[in-house]
């Protein structure tokens, strides 16, 4: 039970202690995607929650935007990892700031969004289930300055697929890719990546902001591998992840990320 202002107090429900672990992997969330982590489907109730978790402390509140485009965004207090037991990761942005813009916010709710859809939406792919996510933090495997986004394991009818997920909203040259490819491409060959993860082979998924800097990512890695990488547009695969949107990284038409023989 926890103690907000006056004399009311606020006890934590299942779905409150959900959300807060949920912060700890996502860092930051808007309000709709707290409404999908934390199974709400009125809008007036996960207002009213996310307002109190935030008055009792567990949660910080900031804005992002300006006028009539300014939302609330959301992240984990340090008692709000304590109560859940999680470690306290989130930018340290002051409570309550106003921020016309900020880069590491916004990458950080797309790649959300993709984690939204994929953990907490129908898989439309026959016998294709969500396995696992991982979030992280510092590099994966000492030596290669590599932090992946995110990573998801897909179970299917033939075994785990395994992949890396890249979000790319513009920031970076084509120059830091080319490095990207190099690392995720030493990672393959090493055997960390078999010993860490204990699968055999992965996919590197990049999600661009538009089909013009898909091509031109694509153009910087294949000069480093053909092989590993796949590339779709953050539009594409907002409702179609599965769909034929992928592109390989010489292949001129697109397929489905998973393609299973009857």
């Amino acid at each position: 039970m926890y103690s907000m202002s006056g004399n009311n107090r606020l006890i934590l429900q299942p779905r409150d202690l959900h959300l807060l672990r949920e912060l700890s992997v996502l860092r930051v969330v808007d309000r709709e995607q707290a409404k999908i982590v934390a199974g709400f489907t009125s809008t007036t109730r996960v207002n009213t929650r996310l307002l109190r978790l935030t008055r009792a402390g567990l949660l910080r509140r900031f804005f992002l935007g300006s006028g009539g485009g300014r939302k609330a965004i959301y992240a984990l207090s340090q008692k709000g990892a304590q109560a859940a037991e999680v470690p306290c990761r989130g930018p340290r942005r002051p409570q309550g700031a106003l921020l016309v813009a900020d880069n590491f916010v916004q990458h950080q709710l797309t790649v959300n969004s993709i984690y939204c859809t994929l953990r907490y939406g129908a898989i439309p792919a026959p016998q294709v289930t969500f396995r696992q996510w991982l979030g992280f933090y510092q590099p994966i495997v000492s030596g290669l300055s590599l932090i992946p986004d995110g990573y998801v394991e897909f179970t299917t009818r033939s075994g785990i697929t395994a992949c890396f997920l890249e979000v790319d909203l513009g920031h970076e040259s084509l120059t830091i890719w080319k490095g990207k490819a190099q690392n995720y491409l030493a990672l393959a060959l090493s055997g960390e990546y078999q010993k860490q993860f204990e699968q055999e082979r992965f996919r590197v998924l990049v999600v661009a902001s538009s089909e013009r800097r898909l091509h031109s990512i694509r153009r910087a890695v294949v000069a480093v591998t053909g092989k590993l990488f796949w590339f779709a547009t953050l539009e594409s695969v907002g409702t179609r992840f599965f769909d034929p949107v992928w592109f390989r990284s010489t292949d001129s038409q697109p397929k489905s990320l998973i393609q299973e023989t009857q």
